[in-house]
This record gives structure tokens, sequence and C-alpha cells, in this order.
């Protein structure tokens, strides 16, 4: 497998769907910049609702990690900003639905504003691809 998750036994376990740490033995990155719930047909999916702007980010993610010859699986970090913290709960639902496995480390902060004032959440990643053949 070309990651694990690592739960250290001497920190609390993880309150949401995050790992403390990721190890992977893959040299092949994939950094993704910061994914927004713009569609493909560049409108904004799930205004006023982070539900479905999380859904969109996540489907996002997963299109270019594919692209590039991976899974969603092969994403050992990601950074998430919100515009509220009070979303944690729903938004780590929605990822649970898109990182099966072991998931990636994280780290989620609430920021005052985004690059379109309709943007609830904004998530970037980095995939550690399996070895080119």
């Amino acid at each position: 497998m070309p990651k694990q998750s690592l739960v250290c036994d001497q920190l609390v376990e993880p309150i949401g769907h995050f790992s403390h740490a990721t190890i992977t033995d893959s040299s092949r990155l994939l950094f993704i910049s910061g994914m927004t719930a713009k569609n493909s047909e560049g409108g904004i999916t799930g205004i006023g609702d982070v539900e479905a702007q999380t859904h969109q980010v996540c489907q996002n993610l997963q299109a270019v990690v594919e692209a590039a010859g991976g899974t969603m699986d092969d994403i050992v970090r990601v950074d998430v900003y919100v515009r509220n913290m009070e979303d944690f709960a729903a938004s780590h639902a929605i990822r649970r639905q898109y990182f099966k496995g072991d998931p990636p480390a994280s780290t989620m902060v609430e920021i005052s504003k985004f690059v379109h004032k309709d943007y609830l959440i904004e998530i970037n990643a980095i995939a550690a691809l399996p070895a080119a053949h």
C-alpha cells in the first residue's frame, strides 16, 4: 500500500476524519491546488450549503488525482479552509464518503474571506502516487 495512517498512542484520537500523520514510501508526489465548489460548467455548486460544496470540492480533488493516475486513497495530506468552524462535523461527514481507507493527515482553519463571496470551503491536497512504470 502506498500510504499508511499513523495515529500516535501518546496523543488523543482525532475527533474528525483525519490521521495524526501519513507515512508513504512513494516518490511521486502530486501537489493539488486549492479546490473550491466551482463545477465543470464554471458555476458554484451549493451556494449557502456546506455539504453540497464539500461534495463538489471532493469531486474536484478526485478528478485531479485520477487525471494524474491516482485515487483518493493516494491523498496523504489535506489543508481545509472553512468560512465557519461550525461546519466541522458536516464537512467531515462528507469527507468520510470520499476518503474511505486510511484518512489523510489534515489541518482545518476558519478564514474570513475566499476569492469568491459564496465559497464556504476550499481544500488543497498532496497525493503520493504509485511509482510510474
